[in-house]
């Protein structure tokens, strides 16, 4: 007779508990990595890299649940199957009236998609996952290619430093900030689809001479865009709304700023806000308020001071007695509340490495994320950025604006889209 597997449950961390009661059909909170390889997916050897990765990522295989007071991961015995994209990226992945798992692997030609609901972790932990996947398919489908030498795993850690709660390792009682006033910021509005299709934008173009154009403006990669982005929101703007600053929110990955390498999210996010009522409309002068407020905000001081304000609502004993169904309302109020002062969002993912041995099979990656307003999400391997807007708008003028200021830069960009019109 076999013995059943005894069921084990897990905590959510502090950020992964602002998803759930947010996450509907408009905003599914769910975000894509894509790794497209030099050669058609082999569905079969896919899965079996999949069965492979699993066991190194046991967090996976759980489904999420409600309790009385909190919501909890449950571990299950269900198993990922792998298949061709048919579903519209980004789909709803939780549901309160279903036990699925949270993330789903598909493939279409040559592009391998993972996609994560972000209550399981965030986008570094996904790709440790990714790049752990693309280890076993590659060395499984070109096995003769490496002559029995397997090159050495890049993502390493333990299954304990994957699993950690790297939120409540690093809070520190003793550093609790005062609330912050939330600024009313501009919002962008426009024409959604039917289907709350998300319209994607994808822009290919050499990193290392985006980032020349960067340094011509003495600063880095990810300021230029996101002072960009800025300034092509505001070519957008309605002249009774620009008494309203543009905000943008950045996510950080505090892994950068704190000893941790968890599976599992690890992340905080800083808003950038420009005035052109009270501030110059040059994108010269957006560089320099952007470079400004990134040298501020971006200090682990202020980081751990944000991680607390967070965790201090999470530790206070009169939240942690309210039930689940009254924090449901509380969180999604709060996010109401809190994207008044957003904009849009900028996340730079930043350079994806897997290791030489493996260059020569993939060709780029790319990331994306569901989205209830503009997004940008970045990321860079080898030479090849990749800059993909998401937007639940029809309209794409604040996407025209911004490639057509890199290629009036003589940056070369290959544009694709799921769009009919870009």
């Amino acid at each position: 007779m076999t013995r059943r597997k005894p069921v084990e449950w897990t905590k959510l961390d502090n950020a992964a508990k602002i998803f759930p009661p947010n996450s509907n059909e408009r905003d599914t909170k769910v975000f894509r990595f894509v790794c497209e390889l030099k050669d058609e997916v082999d569905k079969d050897i896919l899965q079996e890299a999949v069965d492979k990765t699993l066991p190194l990522f046991p967090f996976y295989r759980t489904v999420l649940r409600r309790g009385f007071f909190w919501y909890y991961f449950e571990s299950t015995d269900l198993m990922p199957e792998v298949s061709e994209e048919t579903k519209l990226p980004c789909s709803m992945l939780y549901r309160r009236s279903r036990r699925n798992l949270l993330f789903e692997i598909t493939y279409y030609k040559k592009r391998i998609n993972l996609e994560v609901f972000h209550a399981l972790t965030d986008g570094t932990g996904a790709l440790g996952f990714l790049k752990t996947l693309l280890y076993y398919y590659i060395t499984i489908k070109y096995r003769d290619d490496f002559k029995g030498q397997l090159p050495l795993l890049d993502y390493d850690a333990s299954l304990s430093q994957k699993m950690d709660d790297s939120f409540q390792k690093h809070y520190s009682v003793k550093r609790i900030p005062k609330k912050i006033k939330i600024t009313k910021a501009y919002r962008i509005q426009g024409r959604r689809s039917i289907d709350n299709r998300i319209k994607i934008i994808e822009g290919l173009m050499p990193v290392n001479e985006v980032l020349n154009l960067s340094r011509k403006h003495n600063t880095t990669l990810t300021v230029y865009l996101v002072a960009l982005f800025i300034k092509s929101i505001y070519k957008e703007m309605p002249a009774r709304s620009k008494k309203n600053p543009i905000v943008l929110s950045v996510p950080v990955n505090l892994r950068s700023y704190f000893p941790s390498v968890t599976a599992r999210n690890f992340f905080a996010t800083i808003n950038i806000s420009y005035n052109f009522s009270t501030s110059g409309d040059e994108l010269g002068d957006i560089i320099a308020s952007v470079k400004e407020s990134f040298e501020r905000e971006l200090t682990k001081e202020n980081l751990e001071k944000h991680m607390n304000r967070l965790l201090s609502l999470e530790h206070n004993a009169f939240m942690r007695a309210v039930p689940l169904v009254i924090k449901d309302r509380v969180l999604r109020l709060a996010t109401r509340l809190s994207d008044k002062g957003i904009t849009a969002t900028l996340s730079n993912v930043g350079k994806i490495t897997i290791g030489s041995e493996f260059d020569p099979y993939v060709t780029m990656f790319n990331c994306f994320v569901s989205a209830k307003r503009p997004q940008i999400a970045i990321c860079s391997y080898q030479n090849n950025l990749v800059v993909s807007f998401t937007s639940p708008f029809v309209g794409t003028d604040i996407q025209k604006n911004f490639f057509r200021h890199l290629a009036n830069e003589n940056i070369p960009i290959i544009i694709s889209s799921n769009a009919k019109e870009i």
